[in-house]
């Protein structure tokens, strides 16, 4: 149905190469992340983690959001917001950060609105 998803503008985009937490959004502006898709491009199976630090860059256990979830071979997740005002919330210096379980085999898009910065 047109319409019926939360705005937004492609914040931080990301292939890692590697199997380090990397960070894939940093907010200057308090915003709000409207979307996350993760896209499997590879033959096979690859886990990721996505974390939430709201004053830094620590991606651990403590920052976790989602933690070795499975992506199929060709496959892709699609985290959306609906509605307005029902995304993650990250502040001003704030930001979202990504792992692949393999390297050169996931690829991380995020979509985020700015939010009133008043």
């Amino acid at each position: 149905m047109p319409g019926s998803y939360a705005a937004g503008f492609l914040a931080g985009q990301l292939r890692p190469a590697n199997t380090t937490a990397a960070t894939l959004y940093t907010a200057t502006l308090k915003s709000e992340i409207t979307r996350i898709l993760i896209a499997n491009t590879t033959g096979s199976a690859a886990t990721f983690r996505l974390f939430h630090d709201d004053d830094g860059t620590t991606m651990d256990e403590t920052t976790a959001l989602v933690w070795d979830n499975s992506v199929a071979s060709g496959a892709y997740v699609d985290l959306q917001a609906y509605l307005d005002g029902a995304g993650i919330t990250i502040a001003a210096g704030g930001s979202l950060g990504c792992r692949s379980g393999t390297g050169n085999a996931l690829t991380f898009s995020v979509y985020a609105v700015v939010l009133d910065a008043r």
